[in-house]
């Protein structure tokens, strides 16, 4: 049983848009939920969310790691799919999550997409076929079994940014994770708000200077500093 895990916020307008998409998935019989784990929006993104028919829960702490993991907490899912609130999953997305539990794959997620069709954009796209960890972030969202994310610890709530790409690396000393090839389509605005070149180079710095062990203060104080919105 699939329980799909949406930390948001600030997202009026668009999570009920993507709730929608999802609940005609809902008819197959391994979806048994969906929870969105608000980080205490101001605007209406939490009734907007139960009003599509989710399961939206007040997080104690703002934060994409700690929200996801207190969805985690109270999901009844067997796996778990975490997803961005500006990203849709493929059709059929249920079916390959099953599939892929069938054939004993314990964690992976989904090649990327965006919805804007610039050449840059897609050449970003095509390096997610690689299945190497430096291209896999949250916003391929990722599915990992309920005894696992336990197992390992869940997020890694002391960061801010980098949360999604640090856990891939402890679920690979436990097993191997699992690229799905179909695409999840995300919004590019923040791309388009940033310039694509400028935003794409700003991420690549903030992954190196993660890699090199600066601090999470510095990394959101550069994140914060350089990109807009």
């Amino acid at each position: 049983m699939i329980s799909i895990i949406i930390p948001t916020f600030q997202e009026e307008g668009n999570i009920g848009r993507l709730i929608s998409y999802l609940k005609k998935e809902a008819a197959h019989q391994a979806i048994l939920e969906i929870i969105v784990v608000d980080g205490k929006s101001s605007d209406n993104t939490v009734e907007e969310a139960r009003a599509a028919g989710a399961r939206a829960i007040l997080a104690a702490k703002k934060g994409r790691a700690s929200q996801m993991n207190e969805g985690a907490g109270q999901a009844k899912g067997n796996i778990l799919y975490f997803l961005h609130a500006d990203t849709r999953p493929p059709l059929n997305f249920a079916d390959d999550l099953v599939r892929a539990s069938i054939r004993g794959r314990q964690a992976g997620c989904f090649r990327l997409s965006f919805d804007d069709r610039h050449f840059l954009l897609s050449l970003y796209s095509w390096f997610t076929r690689f299945n190497i960890k430096a291209f896999r972030f949250g916003d391929q969202s990722q599915f990992i079994t309920k005894e696992l994310f336990d197992k390992i610890g869940g997020f890694d709530e002391s960061l801010t940014v980098m949360e999604d790409n640090e856990i891939i690396g402890r679920i690979i000393n436990h097993c191997s994770y699992t690229l799905i090839p179909k695409y999840v389509k995300t919004s590019a605005k923040k791309y388009r708000d940033n310039g694509i070149v400028r935003l794409q180079l700003i991420f690549i710095v903030i992954f190196t200077l993660y890699n090199l062990g600066v601090s999470q203060d510095n990394l959101v104080r550069i994140y914060k500093r350089f990109i807009r919105n």
